[in-house]
């Protein structure tokens, strides 16, 4: 067990003893089948397990080792928000949340093994936060049989939000076909007869991304003539990245977690025959992935954001990025404010907030339901023109982006942000 700021971390050694001797919360007006708490009064017979009148205890899971340990960056920025709150704010609607860390190493077989034990050992009230699409695929058909919120999953998976079997589980940021179809018209405005090259994670998450562009560009002049998959496994991409050199893209589609996307980065900079326009997906696109490629090696490189980034200098008198530059010294001293990573983090900890005040009964199902009925909902850390809208048809929080281009030493958005429920029509499954 180790500190994390001002919550804890525990480590990921579960066993199935641990599993099996789940420890139970005060009664709070009875209990379950389970043994979990329920309310009384108006909000009768409904789940209060992990929360009381004065807490609120969270769980969340991330990749805190492994290939894709960059994302560990994010739950100090959700720290250092809840941290705030709770010595500044008088905790969440009266509550000291406490959020609990687990590390699955990016593994889907420990992501259900530190899921497991969050709910039955931890009594978690929900799960805040599981990092991955495959760790949150092998996870929530046991969330949702448990009856335990699954709250702004951090992956873009269009699945959150456009399968209706599993009422428990919603995202957060722009799902991965959204952020495909602003590639796609971005191209379809820019290089309209763009040939693409195409690197992708062979799991979920790729092949959503690179499926969500394909349909994008469907009728258009635009083509795909090379593609390769990599394994999170996987030492290298160099050899992929050589592969697809040796095809005439003028584009090239990077769909990468932060290790590889700088391996892609860093081979790109080297194939100096080859020079298309390169466009890296969000999820990769943070300054910790392009600083150590070196940054005179990754101008003019696009991607796309829906965030307030930390260095750029429009946010300098920003209300909310002064306030979270101040709490992220105060609560994390450790971390550098300037990471986007940390902006994520305090950006989804407040629409927790946001989403957990507005429940009518503070309830697993209370939160469940109000996930699901967010009208506009205004979060000061994200760009201006983009906010939370869901329904019990669309689980789909955000799905506005905007284009930004790499210059210098940081981020410069480029055009406006695009609506692409607006622009291309609603997501569905």
């Amino acid at each position: 067990m180790r500190s994390f700021g001002g919550g804890t971390v525990r480590g990921t050694a579960a066993t199935a003893a641990v599993l099996l001797a789940a420890t139970m919360l005060a009664s709070c007006g009875g209990r379950g089948e389970d043994g979990g708490t329920q309310a009384s009064g108006e909000c009768q017979g409904q789940q209060t397990t992990g929360i009381t009148d004065k807490t609120l205890k969270l769980g969340g899971v991330y990749p805190l080792s492994g290939p894709a340990s960059a994302y560990g960056d994010i739950p100090k920025g959700i720290q250092a928000y809840f941290e705030y709150v709770n010595k500044e704010k008088g905790g969440l609607d009266g509550r000291q949340v406490e959020f609990v860390v687990r590390d699955d190493g990016y593994q889907p077989p420990k992501a259900v093994e530190e899921v497991r034990r969050l709910v039955e050992q931890e009594q978690v009230f929900a799960l805040f936060q599981t990092l991955g699409t495959p760790s949150t695929t092998a996870t929530w058909d046991y969330t949702n049989q448990r009856k335990v919120p699954q709250v702004f999953v951090a992956t873009g998976a269009s699945k959150w939000g456009a399968d209706t079997k599993h009422p428990w589980t919603i995202g957060w940021q722009p799902n991965y076909v959204s952020e495909a179809r602003v590639y796609a018209k971005y191209l379809r405005t820019e290089k309209p007869n763009a040939k693409v090259a195409v690197l992708y994670q062979n799991d979920d998450f790729g092949e959503d991304l690179l499926g969500g562009f394909k349909k994008a560009i469907a009728g258009s002049q635009i083509s795909i003539v090379a593609e390769q998959s990599y394994e999170v496994t996987d030492p290298s991409v160099e050899p992929q990245m050589r592969n697809l050199s040796g095809s005439d893209a003028d584009v090239f589609l990077n769909i990468t977690t932060p290790k590889f996307g700088s391996q892609a980065l860093a081979a790109d900079a080297k194939l100096t025959d080859w020079n298309p326009l390169h466009i890296v997906n969000n999820v990769a696109a943070s300054i910790t992935v392009l600083r150590p490629v070196g940054f005179e090696n990754v101008q003019n490189v696009l991607s796309s954001t829906y965030y307030k980034d930390p260095v750029d200098p429009q946010w300098a008198d920003d209300a909310e990025m002064k306030l979270y530059k101040a709490k992220m010294k105060q609560y994390q001293p450790n971390a550098d404010p300037n990471v986007p990573y940390h902006a994520f983090g305090w950006a989804v900890a407040d629409s927790f907030a946001k989403t957990f005040t507005a429940a009518k009964c503070k309830t697993r199902e209370g939160l469940r339901d109000s996930m699901r009925n967010l009208n506009n909902v205004q979060v000061p850390m994200l760009l201006p023109g983009v906010t939370m809208t869901t329904s019990k048809d669309d689980g789909f929080p955000i799905e506005s982006m905007q284009m930004m281009q790499f210059k210098g030493e940081r981020w410069q958005l480029l055009g406006e942000v695009i609506d692409t429920r607006k622009e291309f029509g609603p997501l569905t499954g």
